[in-house]
């Protein structure tokens, strides 16, 4: 066995733990932006870049007074300012508090190297899912090569109606587009369900939304340990059941545990509240549901899907979001301003994408446009 010496051993130390608390791996060159922009193939890798602002929408990065600590733009030039030339960096959230730019703006203008996944954010090249950062003088974490696919969206002709658009007019294009679809009846929602929540590591499971578990597709049922079909817009908030439309709508329909369906019951979604035994990483009180971080963008995604599909128009209810956790009967779901942080908190990922794809060649034809294009969400609800 190797004995370091002390001196050696401080050096050692020094280099692996960097500043802002940065952890460093094995050695291994790490792609530059232009590189890591034409490898969107989902695999593992290190990144080494300067940070040149934050992204807020697919062709916007801002250099001051940033919103948040969720996400930076990485460019091989510190002078860089055109977006197409950057790559968008998701900050997980072990790592906002050192990494964010709106808690240290001091970064503008450093190089630095980012570890994650080359998959989109806001509809951008972009590293996800990030596990590692470090200054680029600190030995770089390893580079993998394990690849993810997902199917791609379709064309841009199913969006060409939104084109440009923005606001109201953008959520009117929408619904003129997603509201295209085959509907379901309530029966079918099991078998489609069993396909769209699949689980990518045994196809004879299922993973469930709030749990997380994943569970053989032949357990569904009624009994406490079975799962069931959890509408993430609550069947009451709109008094809407689950006849045909709505309510066997799978864009928002998700295979969950029995007893943690009734735990929710029909709360609106919050932060904070009392930790569900059966649904470790999920918190619930009186009136609201927070589920476990790995699914927050989801579950925000799927409630902006509702409230552009169903406007009241083809004799369902005009399902709209608002910032209040008492909706009762109305059909309103809240809070808006927390599913606004979840969205960015929590970007699609190759399970949310796959299963948009999915329910859009099997089962209903039509697609939720804020798994495709997430910096629409920000255009409506701004």
């Amino acid at each position: 066995m190797a004995r370091w010496s002390p001196l050696a051993l401080v050096i050692s130390v020094l280099a692996a733990v960097g500043l802002y608390g940065a952890t460093a791996a094995t050695a291994a060159a790490p792609l530059t932006v232009a590189q890591a922009i034409s490898q969107q193939n989902g695999a593992s890798a290190t990144v080494r870049g300067y940070v040149v602002g934050q992204p807020t929408a697919t062709t916007t990065v801002v250099r001051s007074n940033y919103p948040s600590d969720y996400a930076l733009a990485l460019a091989d030039s510190a002078s860089e300012t055109g977006t197409s030339r950057m790559l968008y960096v998701q900050i997980s959230s072990a790592f906002r508090s050192a990494w964010g730019l709106k808690t240290n703006p001091s970064l503008l203008g450093k190089q630095i190297d980012v570890t994650g996944s080359l998959s989109a954010y806001f509809s951008h090249a972009g590293l996800t899912s990030s596990t590692a950062f470090a200054f680029a003088s600190t030995t770089p974490p390893a580079t993998t090569t394990t690849t993810t696919t997902t199917s791609p969206p379709p064309s841009g002709d199913y969006y060409a109606a939104a084109a440009g658009k923005t606001g109201p007019a953008l959520k009117t294009a929408l619904n003129g587009i997603i509201r295209n679809q085959t509907k379901l009846g309530y029966d079918q929602v099991w078998e489609a369900l069993k396909v769209t929540d699949e689980d990518p590591a045994n196809p004879a499971n299922v993973v469930l939304l709030y749990s997380g578990r994943s569970q053989p597709k032949t357990s569904n049922g009624g009994g406490a340990d079975d799962w069931n079909r959890e509408h993430v817009w609550a069947k009451s908030h709109g008094d809407f059941g689950t006849a045909t439309g709505p309510g066997t709508d799978v864009h928002h329909l998700r295979p969950e545990d029995v007893s943690v369906n009734a735990d929710r019951g029909n709360k609106d979604f919050d932060n904070g509240g009392t930790a569900r035994a059966e649904a470790p990483g999920n918190y619930g009180d009186a009136d609201s549901w927070e589920p476990r971080n790995a699914v927050k963008g989801d579950v925000a995604r799927m409630l902006f899907y509702m409230a552009v599909r169903y406007e009241g128009t083809d004799g369902f209810p005009d399902l709209e979001l608002n910032n209040s956790v008492s909706n009762g009967t109305q059909p309103y779901h809240g809070r808006l301003s927390v599913l606004l942080q979840w969205h960015q908190q929590d970007p699609p990922d190759p399970f949310e994408q796959r299963r948009n794809q999915v329910i859009y060649d099997r089962f209903q034809h039509n697609r939720n446009p804020f798994i495709d294009h997430p910096e629409w969400v920000t255009a409506i609800w701004s």
